[in-house]
Formats: structure tokens, C-alpha cells, sequence
């Protein structure tokens, strides 16, 4: 489910992320909140489950105040669980798993592969 707790999570998550980054870039970013969008139909299961995907808002930077668009990518687990109205916040890869974020700092664009 895509709320308010999932989005504190995910933040923290990415925090961890970024510190333990092997690119120093990166290290030096943090994550200072993650917004749903305004509409709610963009987080339905039949939205979600045909595209596979949620666009999110993150504040991003080395303040944490830059905004970015996050892609949220569901994996076959998190596209299961979200149908099934269940926590996906057990689908966000453990924070020293590689390629589970992918950040493009000039786009302000972050994307995230769920499992």
C-alpha cells in the first residue's frame, strides 16, 4: 500500500542508501521527504498493476530540498502484494543490495526497483 508510513520508510531507506554509496556524489545526498501525487487514481491497483509503476515526489540533495521525480518500479513481488492490499514496504532491497535505486542528479530524476 502506498500511504504516508510507506513514504517515512522509504525515505530512511534511501538515506542508508546513499551513505553506504561507493560514488562519493551520491554519498553526499540525503532524502528530506517523499510526497504521493496529488491524484489518487495514479496509485490505483489497476493503475499500478498496468503500468507497473508509481511516480512519486522526493526531496533530494546534498540539503535534502531539491525536488525530484521517483519512479517507483514494482517487481512481481511488490505488484503481488499491492493487489493483495499488503505492506510493500518488506519489497524495498536491503540498502547495501546494488541497482535497487538508479539517481540522475542533473534530470532531478530518481528511479526505484521494488522487488
Amino acid at each position: 500500500m502506498l500511504d504516508r508510513d510507506f513514504c517515512e520508510f522509504l525515505e530512511f531507506e534511501l538515506c542508508k542508501a546513499f551513505a553506504n554509496a561507493e560514488n562519493n556524489d551520491i554519498k553526499s545526498l540525503w532524502c528530506d521527504g517523499i510526497l504521493l501525487a496529488v491524484t489518487a487514481d495514479s496509485y490505483s491497483q489497476k493503475h499500478i498493476n498496468d503500468n507497473r509503476q508509481a511516480t512519486l515526489k522526493a526531496f533530494i540533495g546534498t540539503d535534502g530540498q531539491s525536488e525530484y521525480d521517483l519512479i517507483l518500479k514494482f517487481g512481481n513481488k511488490a505488484l503481488s502484494r499491492y493487489a493483495r492490499q499488503l505492506d510493500i514496504k518488506h519489497c524495498i532491497p536491503i540498502q547495501h543490495k546494488i541497482n535497487w535505486f538508479n539517481i540522475d542528479v542533473e534530470k532531478k530524476k530518481i528511479e526505484i526497483q521494488l522487488d
